[in-house]
């Protein structure tokens, strides 16, 4: 029973883990609960009336959530920076609310400034931020001159409880975050392995939900390797250890991804859309199923399941004679034992099985230390020695050169600052001629509709979700309201819960933040006695009036329409593209070795920035349809490529150590075709009228498949890499049609 309770907390703490990597969403809820509950119980001991104890909630909202550094000491001192802003803001704040005029002049400098600040990076957006929202505060609660002194007391008590909170109640690390991202890897890998397990069960009419599974995974799984590399530099005590973990994060996540590959070739399937998977190839039906098939696939379902277990067992966990034959048996798979006796596509399945067992062992390694060896076969120990070897090998990487930053009117946080100035002005004059007392709303809705948007479209969507949001918080306000009545600390206990909510499920849906945002303000309302049917409906309206004000100003001011922005963003990742492949053909053709790993998270950072600035045209709303089918075909081709291309690196930064890797010096020939190709379609991209065309030819394989003798020159791990420049290639001439850019015929 004992043994089934830690079973059973093992899976609801992997599932908890996997669903919220790093578990950040959950720290940030608690920690802005934490400080908003204790500012609240301080006030009350000091017998502090309403108009505080809200005041001195929100800012400790504000103070909490707008931290943006990662590293604690960064984290103090913009926190310390932060008091004075936030007394100047209040105090500015109530001592013009009787002269109109010069309090909205005012509010505008201000939204300027605080927009414009994000060019100083997160201390200067966090600043900003605290200016801003504790200058909405103090218009929120109505301060007057007279309360000033208790409104200074009530923000430094605000900012003392969020210090308390963020560094002794709530207190995360680099390194903790970093641990749990790193859990949460494993979860998020042992979930797409079960996935995989599951197209291999797959009838006909689960095929579609299965594959759609499978893409989910692999999707979320990259999502988790790319927050760890982002805290890599701060969670780990050296650059050498911080590039082994991300080797063996990305060894691990190109394993998996070519496992479920294999699998799909392997599996026999009525209909699999592999792009929409984002992992290429063909589904070959499997035609033979004699008794010898059919036992080499009960064995693939057991093995599959003896590699999830490896990748779940904790570390404390992870010795013993049975988890060391699992392990023994799938490493010697690489070494070609024990293969059963299957179709070629079959037998590639278990050499995938290998290799992925060999990258779970290498983060077992890199992220829980030496491990035990005394029971390793000799392809287990084989495996470790070219770890070692690899681990040897890493250095600290050569600085990278600054990239060139637009200035003048081109600096994105000048265009934006100046865009929101203008919006805001606009919300200002049309938000008092709906309320002169309420219409600090339409102002709040620009600010936020400008936030983290680089397009127009992109601010479209955003405004049109905080309505919609807005409408739903209203409704659950009504009822709400009416529960709640003259109970003031149900209401707080109330909205500590929305609270919760509302940070825990930012990241997920922004129209669902907005309603608890909604819901939230209206048992503040309730609290402060303020709140009344038109009050909610005026928000509503003064909502929709931002978020028009901000579309508006978007479209009018220095405008970046969302084509020019998403073509800005497809040429970055045509460029970033490039430069993986190249660089990974060269090293595989025997060039030096250069730094593939940060070279492909570049080409990752890109692609994420293209989908999502897409969103305006794959958005489910869209009218146009043709271009939202085009926009996410286009998106689906480039993660093929973008996943090739990452093989190609890893396999190239292997090649100094793995000694079944020998550099072939035509590889750097018969990629020219593809790389030109890309460059082609990005010049078509810059400029619609370039006379450019994409080539077609023979294979890629057919140009190295012999020497001049006729014997064949590569094995297996060169025709691997053979493989994945083929689909590479395949993929860029896919995108040709779609980007309207002309196919020449072969050449002969």
């Amino acid at each position: 029973m004992k043994a089934a309770g830690r079973s059973v907390r093992t899976r609801l703490r992997d599932r908890v883990a996997a669903s919220d990597p790093g578990l950040l969403r959950l720290m940030a809820g608690l920690r802005t609960v934490g400080a908003i509950a204790l500012a609240l119980l301080v006030l009350r001991l000091f017998d502090a009336d309403v108009t505080h104890l809200v005041a001195g909630a929100m800012v400790a909202m504000v103070a909490t959530f707008a931290i943006r550094e990662k590293q604690r000491g960064a984290q103090a001192v913009t926190l310390a920076l932060g008091l004075p802003v936030a007394l100047a803001s209040v105090t500015l704040s109530t001592l013009l609310t009787s002269w109109v005029v010069v309090g909205d002049v005012f509010f505008v400098v201000l939204i300027f400034c605080a927009v414009y600040g994000r060019r100083f990076g997160d201390r200067g957006t966090t600043l900003g931020l605290i200016g801003f929202q504790v200058y909405f505060v103090s218009l929120f609660v109505g301060a007057e001159p007279a309360q000033l002194p208790s409104l200074w007391g009530a923000v430094v008590l605000a900012f003392a409880c969020s210090a308390t909170v963020r560094f002794g109640v709530v207190a995360t690390t680099s390194a903790g975050v970093l641990q749990r991202l790193r859990q949460a890897f494993r979860a998020r890998l042992a979930q797409l392995i079960a996935a995989q397990i599951a197209l291999l069960e797959a009838g006909p009419e689960d095929v579609d939900r299965v594959l759609e599974s499978m893409r989910e995974g692999t999707a979320r799984l990259h999502e988790t390797a790319l927050m760890i590399q982002s805290r890599l530099e701060e969670g780990t005590p050296d650059q050498s250890t911080a590039r082994l973990v991300q080797r063996r994060i990305a060894d691990a996540e190109i394993a998996a991804e070519r496992l479920g590959l294999l699998l799909l070739t392997a599996r026999s399937a009525e209909r699999a859309d592999t792009l929409t998977l984002h992992l290429p190839g063909a589904v070959t039906p499997l035609v033979d199923h004699a008794p010898a098939q059919d036992e080499a696939m009960a064995k693939l379902r057991r093995d599959l399941g003896a590699l999830q277990t490896l990748v779940l067992r904790p570390p404390a966990e992870a010795r013993g004679t049975a988890l060391a034959h699992l392990r023994n048996r799938l490493l010697g798979y690489r070494e070609e034992e024990n293969l059963p006796r299957a179709g070629a596509a079959l037998q590639d399945v278990f050499r995938g099985i290998g290799e992925a067992a060999r990258a779970v062992m290498g983060l077992r390694i890199a992220l829980d230390g030496p491990q035990d060896e005394s029971d390793d076969s000799p392809a287990t120990a084989r495996s470790r020695e070219e770890l070692d070897a690899e681990d040897a090998a890493i250095d600290a990487g050569e600085e990278r050169a600054a990239e060139e930053e637009p200035t003048g009117l081109r600096r994105p946080t000048t265009r934006a600052a100046l865009q929101v100035a203008v919006g805001s002005s606009l919300a200002i004059v049309g938000g008092e001629f709906l309320s002169s007392q309420r219409w600090y709303w339409a102002v709040l809705t620009c600010w936020i509709v400008f936030l983290n948007t680089s397009s127009t479209g992109e601010i479209l969507v955003k405004g049109y979700r905080r309505v919609l949001g807005t409408i739903l918080g209203v409704v659950a306000g009504i009822v709400l309201a009416g529960l709640v009545g003259d109970h003031t600390w149900t209401a707080f206990a109330l909205v500590l819960l929305f609270v919760f909510a509302m940070f825990y499920t930012a990241p997920l849906s922004y129209t669902l933040m907005s309603f608890f945002v909604t819901a939230m303000l209206g048992l503040l309302y309730t609290v402060l006695q303020t709140y009344s049917l038109s009050v909610l409906l005026l928000r509503v309206e003064e909502t929709a009036l931002g978020a028009a004000c901000g579309i508006f100003a978007a479209a009018l001011v220095l405008p970046v329409r969302t084509d020019r922005r998403t073509n800005e963003l497809l040429g970055t990742v045509l460029e970033r593209l490039v430069d993986v492949t190249e660089g990974a053909v060269d090293q595989l053709s025997g060039g030096p070795p250069a730094d593939l790993l940060d070279t492909a998270r570049d080409l990752d950072q890109a692609l994420g920035d293209l989908r999502a600035a897409t969103q305006p045209l794959t958005h489910p709303i869209t009218p146009m349809r043709a271009r939202r089918d085009t926009a996410q075909y286009v998106v689906a081709l480039l993660e093929t490529c973008a996943y090739h291309a990452r093989s190609l690196a890893a396999t190239a930064e292997l090649l100094p150590t793995h000694p079944s890797i020998a550099a072939d010096p035509r590889l750097r020939g018969a990629v020219g075709r593809t790389v030109r190709n890309i460059e082609a379609i990005a010049a078509r991209v810059a400029d619609e009228d370039a006379a450019v065309e994409v080539e077609t030819g023979p294979s890629i394989a057919s140009l190295l498949e012999q020497r001049a003798d006729g014997v064949p020159r590569y094995g297996r791990i060169t025709g691997r890499v053979l493989r994945h420049l083929e689909r590479l290639d395949e993929a860029v001439v896919g995108l040709a049609r779609p980007l309207d850019v002309p196919v020449a015929a072969p050449r002969r």
